[in-house]
């Protein structure tokens, strides 16, 4: 049974959800729509959940007003009109529609030129975009794999197959025993410096398969601003919504 409950803090009114299960600690979750959810062992009383709600004000404030921030910017569903933007590279394409008697579509690096026979079928506006995006994803994906490979080949790394795939929670990963590299297909959105770095980042787990200090200190040789890099990737990053993004703190006991 869940119980609602509030309490005055330094940093304001908090008001959670609480429920008792069969676990060991309290434990706090901000959920998405800033909602504050709370489970604690049944044999603890309501005093200490709320001196522990206390404790954990200026986390769960700061939380709050980050999933709120981020709900104000997330992206909105396309409506593939003239006036949309992508981001391509770090930079933002505009998409111009226009309506032609074949479909097509092509960039000049500022434009995104879009030409259909019906310029309300959304569904096929949709495709056509996504066609080109991933061509450019694919091309773009390769040549830096084609770059940055001749580093690797004196440690005898293998030539590695690209997959690409749209993930929530990683720029990429790798198999370095079956030779392959997944990357994110949201890292098109990226600047190249930091697609550069994601790649780099898979290639180094095909000698170090770990985040050990061996990892870091080959990923700092080859790549001596990857730090640099990685911020600007977070800093941009823009996935689609979802509860994975939910925060979790483990609690008291």
């Amino acid at each position: 049974m869940i119980q609602i409950c509030a309490v005055e803090t330094e940093h304001g009114y908090i008001c959670y959800q609480l429920e008792r299960k069969n676990v060991r600690n309290i434990n706090l979750r901000i959920r998405t729509d800033s909602s504050v959810y709370i489970s604690a062992p049944k044999d603890v009383s309501e005093s200490v959940v709320t001196q522990f709600v206390k404790r954990r004000s200026r986390y769960i404030a700061e939380a709050q007003q980050q999933f709120r921030e981020f709900r104000q910017y997330a992206p909105q569903p396309r409506h593939y009109v003239s006036g949309e933007s992508f981001s391509v590279l770090g930079r933002s394409l505009r998409l111009r529609v226009e309506q032609g008697k074949k479909d097509d579509i092509r960039s000049d690096g500022v434009y995104l030129y879009l030409t259909v026979k019906d310029t309300e079928d959304q569904e096929q506006k949709k495709r056509l975009v996504d066609r080109y995006l991933n061509k450019v994803c694919r091309e773009i994906f390769q040549q830096t794999v084609d770059q940055l490979y001749p580093i690797f080949r004196k440690y005898d790394v293998p030539f590695p197959r690209i997959h690409i795939r749209s993930m929530d929670t990683r720029w990429g990963s790798c198999l370095p025993q079956k030779a392959i590299i997944t990357l994110n297909r949201h890292l098109l959105e990226m600047p190249v410096s930091c697609i550069e770095y994601v790649v780099l980042h898979e290639f180094c787990h095909f000698l170090y398969p770990n985040h050990s200090k061996d990892f870091y200190a080959i990923l700092s040789t080859l790549m001596p601003d990857w730090q640099q890099r990685k911020k600007l990737l977070d800093k941009n990053a823009q996935f689609e919504w979802s509860q994975k993004y939910e925060t979790f703190c483990g609690g008291e006991s």
